[in-house]
């Protein structure tokens, strides 16, 4: 028999549903169209996946049991201790900023607006692993920090060495970058919700704090935690900079240890694992954020089907 495609904008008539002239039965099977070329392609990326996979596991040069000797190691979870911390810290930092940019952008002052805009466009340009190394020598530029009255009196002083911590240095450079990415997320959410919204909000006489907790807050995190959660993954990623200014986290205590056994390769897999394991705690969280806030919306289009004639 023969077979054409059927436009499903179909009224519903008791079990049956009737669609140009073409009735079918609320309980008929869809058939898929096949795509024989898009299953041979899946076959041969398949064995190729399974010939690396199998190369990697039984290649000798990995060393797996170093690999299990200092995967739990004490040095290695001290590490992963202080990435998870600073991951923590320097987020919140980041996304406190974040919001704050993202208000002065979207405000009618032109000063505010400005100096948002110079914000994002200096740190969004510049690398994070440059504004890293900045932050660690700023008593370079800096050697006293002082806290006073301009062309008066002084009151507080300290040195600049003994503020500035490696700990500093890394939550100040990746808290200001991040707060350039998360402003700019922020305020995408926030004009995504429609303005008619808020003004019908306003005229059933909710204060500006109830609009924006009812209203518009629940529509623009739906647009928020998508992009939001990737720069929590990336943010801990971004963490393995910090090795560079001799901070102990997850990438340092690795080197530390395989820079005295010189098992470089084996070592490295072990940071790997880990940062495979918190990316996978994290990318399922972001999964049901996403989930609930997207509850009430569907992201299913129209498929196209094909019905045989005579169902």
């Amino acid at each position: 028999m023969s077979s054409s495609p059927v436009n499903l904008r179909a009224t519903r008539s008791g079990s049956v549903f009737v669609s140009e002239g073409v009735e079918v039965r609320r309980d008929a099977a869809v058939k898929r169209q096949r795509h024989p070329w898009q299953t041979a392609a899946s076959i041969v990326v398949l064995i190729v996946f399974l010939a690396v996979v199998y190369s990697f596991m039984t290649n000798e040069r990995v060393e797996w049991p170093v690999i299990a000797k200092y995967i739990f190691a004490p040095a290695v979870f001290e590490g992963l201790r202080n990435t998870v911390v600073l991951t923590v810290a320097a987020m919140s930092l980041g996304l406190a900023i974040g919001v704050m940019i993202a208000l002065m952008k979207m405000s009618s002052n032109l000063t505010l607006k400005a100096i948002a805009g110079f914000y994002q466009w200096f740190f969004r340009g510049t690398p994070l692993l440059v504004q890293l190394i900045f932050w660690f020598n700023l008593s370079v530029l800096y050697p006293k920090i002082a806290l006073g009255i301009p062309w008066g009196p002084t009151f507080f002083e300290a040195s600049t060495n003994q503020f500035i911590t490696v700990w500093v240095a890394a939550l100040i450079g990746l808290g200001l970058n991040e707060g350039a990415y998360v402003s700019e997320i922020i305020r995408s959410g926030l004009i995504s919700v429609n303005k008619g919204q808020k003004e019908a909000a306003f005229a059933l006489g909710m204060t500006p704090f109830l609009n924006f907790r009812r209203v518009i807050a629940p529509q623009a995190l739906r647009v928020i935690v998508p992009p939001l959660g990737n720069q929590v993954i990336s943010m801990l990623k971004a963490t393995a900079l910090v090795s560079v200014i001799a901070l102990p986290e997850l990438l340092y205590s690795v080197q530390l240890i395989y820079s005295q056994t010189f098992e470089i390769i084996p070592l490295l897999i072990v940071a790997c694992l880990w940062y495979l394991v918190l990316t996978t705690i994290l990318s399922i969280g972001q999964h049901f954020l996403e989930r609930n806030y997207n509850r009430g919306y569907s992201d299913r289009g129209p498929r196209r089907v094909e019905l045989e004639e005579g169902n």
